[in-house]
């Protein structure tokens, strides 16, 4: 079904598409997706976590994507699948009515050089900008306002939002999607220190984003010095997140938002960063490895698994007595090494 422009299918039609088993009427026709609490009868939405199982007496929808374990629960139709949350997202693409960034064709506001290389119904939006040498694959749609800077290469079927600056020699994937306001391939923070005077030093490497990724909007990506920085595959990048220059980033790895991750530094795949930490540069964290919001990491994980070095919130009045606890350490472990050493 997909690509289909059909917006109303079957319970059993959509039972086909994800793989799972109908539990009741599958001739149910299904229109659009919604919450559990906001559901009506011609939609469907989905339950993973047992906390919210009350909603199933009071929900109005017309089925319930849930797995084995809590079918059960369900009243009404359901369709049972092994992850809720994964059929929930491919049945939700069904149904997306978002629309296109820019009609097909090329907008008479843009500005688009004779040496550029569009591929076919590709959409280009007004106030566009498309250097020399660039080339454009099949379906890419190009919002207004967008800069599209020499040698920079787009994989057929990706999507660029307006307002984003994509610098020169950048080659981005097929299927990718960077959304406004972002900025790809600026230069990376590289300077020398003379004598108390900074030099900037070229940033002569590029950025390479693999294909099936997406990017978020706020986001810098700088490119490398001498090599590339380089985003792998089915990477996704969420808001205000800050890639510095020589950065690898492993296959299916997620950065959250308001990260910043300094320079060199080698991340694998299947990461997970989550929003507001920080990443030093020039170390490496290895596969699987899941990183708790607000966490400073300053040395190599060697190791999967869960790091953590953020405080969770408290009241101002326990934080102040912890604070001044925390003055007191270094006076404390000297008293107990003194009485240690008697």
């Amino acid at each position: 079904m997909t690509g289909m422009s059909k917006r109303a299918y079957s319970l059993a039609e959509l039972a086909n598409h994800v793989g799972g088993e109908v539990k009741g009427d599958g001739n149910i026709v299904i229109t659009s997706v919604a919450t559990l609490s906001g559901a009506g009868a011609h939609q469907i939405s989905f339950l993973t976590n047992a906390k919210y199982k009350s909603q199933l007496s009071t929900t109005k929808a017309g089925a319930v994507i849930v797995n084995s374990k809590l079918v059960d629960l369900v009243q009404g139709a359901a369709l049972i699948v092994s992850d809720p949350h994964v059929a929930f997202a491919l049945i939700a693409q069904l149904f997306d009515t978002t629309p296109a960034v820019a009609q097909t064709g090329i907008a008479d506001s843009a500005v688009v050089a004779s040496s550029a290389n569009i591929g076919s119904d590709v959409a280009i939006g007004h106030k566009v900008i498309i250097e020399d040498n660039v080339v454009i694959g099949d379906r890419v749609q190009i919002g207004p306002n967008t800069v599209i800077r020499r040698g920079t290469r787009i994989g057929e079927g990706s999507v660029i939002h307006p307002n984003v600056t994509v610098y020169h020699d950048v080659t981005i994937g097929k299927r990718v999607t960077i959304h406004s306001q972002t900025t790809i391939g600026s230069d990376g923070f590289g300077y020398a220190n003379d004598k108390g005077t900074w030099i900037p030093i070229p940033q002569t490497g590029s950025v390479v984003i693999g294909d099936d990724s997406q990017i978020g909007s706020n986001t810098s990506i700088d490119r490398g010095a001498l090599e590339n920085t380089v985003i792998g595959k089915n990477v996704i990048i969420d808001n205000q997140v800050q890639i510095a220059h020589n950065i690898h980033i492993g296959d299916h790895s997620c950065i959250c938002g308001s990260t910043g991750i300094a320079g060199s530094t080698h991340i694998g795949k299947h990461v997970v960063i989550a929003g507001t930490c920080a990443i030093n540069g020039h170390i490496s964290i290895c596969d699987n490895v899941q990183i708790t919001g607000h966490t400073m990491v300053v040395q190599d994980i060697v190791e999967p698994g869960v790091y953590s070095s953020g405080q969770p919130a408290m009241t101002n009045r326990e934080w102040r007595k912890n604070a001044v606890r925390l003055r007191q350490i270094d006076d404390l472990y000297k008293r107990v090494k003194s009485l240690e050493n008697r």
